[in-house]
Formats: C-alpha cells, structure tokens, sequence
C-alpha cells in the first residue's frame, strides 16, 4: 500500500493530465474519498513537499479495505506493483481531473519546492524507451527511462526529428530515444493552474 500511496502522492506534480476512459464504481468511490479528506485538511498549515506528501498518504491509508476489491475492478492482482503503479497513476489523474482543489494544492506544493530547491533543470536530455503518445490538448511523448521512471514531454512546436512521427506515433513504441528538453512554464486548463512542463525540442532515434 505504501509503494501505491507514494506513486500517487508524488504524481505528476510538474505534470499534465491525461483523460481518463470511464471509471469503475469501486475507482471514484476511492477517488472521491481521497478527495474529501483532503478537503478537510487546512491548506495553509502545509508549507513543505514532506507535509504534502504525509497529509495525502493519510487520507490515502484510509482507502486500504478499498484496494483489494479495487484491484479486482481494474483486473490486476493487488501483488503486482507495476499494475498497481498504474492503477495509483489513474486515481492521481482522477483527482486533478475532477478538480479535487486540495489534492492540486498539494501537487503545487511539491511542484514549488522542487523548483525552489533547483532540482527542476531547465533543460537536459533523457534518453530511454518510448512507452506511449498520449493526445490531449497538446500531444505528449511518454518514455521509461534507464530507471524505470516513466518521464513526460509535451510536443508544443515543431521540433528537431518530428518527422519520425509524421506517420502512426503507436508505431514507435518500444523504440530508444534521446529526447532534448527545454523547462517551460504552462497552464495546464484541467488543473487550472500554471505548472513547469518540459517540451521537446529535439527527438533522436537510438
């Protein structure tokens, strides 16, 4: 339950949502009691990336007789990280889909403080597998890196190797990839807040 908590307390906080297909019963059930505990927690008594990450994995712990019948909604065993990762990744999105303020107000909370601190470069190059191409507003390419951590760029502009996508994008998962990247400032409409983004400026095929 921690690895779960901690996927979905740390989501995405310098990140954009992708829409969601249609939620199980059991899934918002999970999603609007999150919500509504955060909602009762003062906002302005958390100041830190710590204390945002503690006042949600609270509300989250109480959601655990919820994980089991959850994991069966989604089709994955409660034992699989991965799956559960992800199914962690959709409640996160749910939240800020849904416009659940408070749990944005943490996400910005630990947004800040990682810009605050300098551990946002603002510009850099990623290199590791394409995973998926999300379409949203402005398309973003999703890579897993040599960790394992899944990273997010938005395609705003004509890049460098855009070409390569002209065709199916779908084709190109599993393909390596070096991505170059330059931090922008952003507003983000389903979160309806302005959020440090990385945009691609350039794509070379490994």
């Amino acid at each position: 339950m921690k690895h779960l908590a901690l996927s979905l307390a740390l989501f995405l906080s310098i990140s954009v949502v992708k829409s969601q297909n249609k939620i199980g019963p059991i899934e918002q059930k999970v999603t609007d009691s999150i919500c509504a505990c955060l909602n009762k927690i003062d906002m302005s008594q958390i100041k830190t990336k710590d204390e945002a990450t503690n006042a949600f994995m609270n509300c989250f712990s109480r959601q655990a007789s919820l994980l089991i019948p959850l994991a069966t909604e989604r089709k994955v065993e409660i034992t699989d990280k991965a799956a559960m990762r992800e199914v962690g990744i959709d409640v996160g999105k749910n939240l800020l889909n849904q416009n659940c303020q408070a749990f944005m107000t943490l996400s910005m909370v630990m947004a800040k403080e990682e810009i605050d601190k300098g551990e946002t470069d603002k510009a850099g190059t990623t290199s590791g597998k394409i995973k998926r191409i999300e379409t949203k507003e402005f398309n973003h390419i999703v890579i897993t890196d040599q960790s394992g951590k899944e990273k997010t760029f938005i395609w705003l502009r004509q890049f460098d190797g855009a070409d390569k996508f002209a065709g199916n994008p779908g084709d190109l998962v599993g393909k390596k990839v070096s991505i170059s990247w330059t931090e922008i400032e952003a507003y983000v409409p389903s979160a309806k807040a302005y959020f440090p983004l990385k945009e691609v400026v350039k794509v070379s095929m490994e």
